[in-house]
This record gives structure tokens, C-alpha cells and sequence, in this order.
């Protein structure tokens, strides 16, 4: 089979494509014919070395994918081949991978490959960062940053859906037309200066009760300064390139909670919140309340220029590998 391979870290134009062995399951596990696979920011830091989780070289890319079930091990009992199924797994960059039955769920019919290869990431972090550590409320303000990427489009989505009034931020006229489309009743384009007078000005004062940051930097600091009391911050990550640092008496005097959230990490120490999470998504989207936004779709073969599209900060919604 054709795999992407990482043998030494760096830009995504080290990374090479090979005929490597078809992976074998284990006895928990199932062989999946991979269709599509869904590309990450968390992607380009992982084969730069910058990433919190850092396989051996060389390695396979990819965390998501949707395909269909060729092999299941010994131990399986749910799946059968040719089970239209979306999975987190190690390797998705290749036209086999490996899954565990823990991290694997049926679609609906009417889910295609492409979207179920884009969904789990963007919509499970935004589901349980929003549901389980912020507790957004109907009724509350959400403020969204990086409004228009796959995991900020998601929080919009499902930020509307749980009744928050949703105020989102992008750098492009463009990028807040696609959030107004996904639910944002209020759009700042960040690009044009400071957000945090904006966001007191839309509030009456009071600034948001939630705050989801996928972007970090400047944005999370101003972000401090427009947070309602006992508002709570979702940290989801650094887009912005830097890590920043929270004035603690900021934090003390409004009642602040800065919440972190690694969602992969619940699939060691939660698996249930997870699934649970993820069972809720699908039956969502069956029920056509989810409306998943592929912008692009590469073949295998652009890896590369797929993967630059997050250093060009080009990317909206989700992209990903069409591999079948």
C-alpha cells in the first residue's frame, strides 16, 4: 500500500510517499480501507518535532479518517468488513490503517467518507470543551477566535446549537461571512485592531461568559481584558506561534477559570467522556443538525502543499486527503 512517510523532521516537503506492508490488526483492532483523511494544524507540528505527542521516526501522519472495515481482529465482535466507519488512529496518511475498537464508530449513511474524515477532531474537541470543561449555558455569550478553522467552526456551530449567543473573530471578511452562515450572531474582524472594546461593546460592559481560544498570543491577552466575571477561557491551543502568559491578578480579582483542554488525552484517561461525546455528534448529525464544511480536498500526492495551507493561514473549515 501507498503510505506518507515522516523519516526526518521538518516541513512538509521532507515527507515522502512509499509502498510500504499493509498493517495487520490486533485482536482489539480493525483493519480500515481508508478513503479520506482528515488534516490537522496539530499535523505540521508533529513532523516540525513541536508537538506533544512525538512517534519514532519514520512515521505515518494522520489521526482521523473515515473509510470502510477490511479486517477485524479476533476480538471483535461490533465491526464487520465493509462497516462504513470514521476512526482516530496512528497513520492516517496511507490507504490502510489500523484502528482500535475504542476509537472506532459506524456513520450514518448519509455521512460521506470526506466528512467523517473531518469530524471528530474539530467537532469533539469543540463538544467537549464548550459541553463538559467550560459547561457553556443557553443564554451565555460565547466568543469564538479563529472562527473559520475546522475546530472554531465547530464551536460555533455547536455554540449556537446549545443556545449561546455566539460572537465570533477572523482575519478576513470571508472567513466571518462563513461563521455568520454557521451561526455567529455577531461577527469582529480582528485584523482592524483591538477586539476586546468591541466585544465589552456588543455585552453592555459585561464581556463574554466564554471564551474558546484555538489561537493563543495576543488574542488570549486580550481576551483577559473582555471576559465577564466567573467567565471561563477554553485554552485549545497556540495557532498564533506563541504561547502566552496570564496575569494571575486578572485571573483573582474577575473570578476567572482558564480551562485547558488536550482532547486526546480523553481517550486515555476518559474514554467515556469521549464516546459518549462523539455518539452525541453522530446522532446529531443524522438528525441534520451538524452540516460539517469541507473546503478542500488534496490528493494523496499534495501532501505537502495540503499541509502548507495551514502556514499560509488559508485554511477554512476542514481540508483533507481523498485517498480513494
Amino acid at each position: 500500500m501507498k503510505a506518507v512517510l515522516c523519516k526526518e523532521l521538518g516541513a512538509p516537503e521532507k515527507l515522502v510517499i512509499e509502498a510500504i506492508p499493509s498493517p495487520r490488526p490486533a485482536a482489539n483492532e480493525v483493519r480500515i480501507a481508508v478513503y479520506a483523511c482528515g488534516l490537522n494544524f496539530a499535523d505540521t507540528l508533529q513532523i516540525e518535532g513541536k508537538y506533544q505527542e512525538r512517534p519514532d521516526l519514520p512515521f505515518t501522519p494522520g489521526s482521523e479518517v473515515g473509510g470502510e472495515v477490511l479486517e477485524v481482529g479476533e476480538a471483535v465482535t461490533d465491526f464487520k468488513p465493509g462497516d462504513r466507519v470514521m476512526a482516530r488512529c496512528l497513520g492516517g496518511y496511507a490507504e490502510e490503517a489500523v484502528a482500535a475498537v475504542d476509537k472506532t464508530y459506524k456513520i450514518p449513511d448519509s455521512m460521506s467518507f470526506e466528512e467523517a474524515a473531518g469530524f471528530a477532531v474539530a467537532y469533539g474537541t469543540a463538544h467537549v470543551g464548550l459541553g463538559h470543561r467550560a459547561n457553556l449555558k443557553a443564554g451565555e455569550i460565547l466568543l469564538v477566535h479563529g472562527a473559520s478553522g475546522g475546530v472554531g467552526l465547530a464551536a460555533v456551530e455547536l455554540g449556537k446549537l446549545m443556545g449561546a449567543t455566539v460572537i465570533a473573530t477572523a482575519s478576513t471578511p470571508e472567513k466571518l461571512a462563513l461563521a455568520r452562515k454557521y451561526g455567529a450572531a455577531h461577527l469582529i474582524n480582528y485584523s482592524e485592531g483591538e477586539f476586546r472594546h468591541k466585544v465589552k461593546a456588543l455585552t453592555d460592559g459585561r464581556g463574554a461568559d466564554v471564551i474558546f481560544d484555538p489561537v493563543g498570543g495576543d488574542v488570549f491577552e486580550q481576551s483577559l481584558r473582555c471576559i465577564n466575571w466567573e467567565g471561563r477561557i477554553l485554552v485549545i491551543g497556540f495557532a498564533a506561534g506563541r504561547i502566552p502568559k496570564a496575569p494571575m491578578n486578572l485571573v483573582l480579582v474577575k473570578n476567572i477559570s482558564l480551562i485547558g483542554l488536550f482532547w486526546g488525552n480523553y481517550g486515555i484517561f476518559d474514554p467515556a467522556t469521549m464516546k459518549q461525546s462523539l455518539q452525541t455528534l453522530l446522532t446529531w448529525y443524522a438528525e441534520g443538525r451538524l452540516s460539517p464544511y469541507i473546503s478542500k480536498t488534496y490528493p494523496l500526492e499534495q501532501v505537502a502543499h495540503a499541509l502548507n495551507a495551514f502556514h499560509r493561514r488559508s485554511v477554512t473549515g476542514k481540508i483533507v486527503l481523498k485517498i480513494r
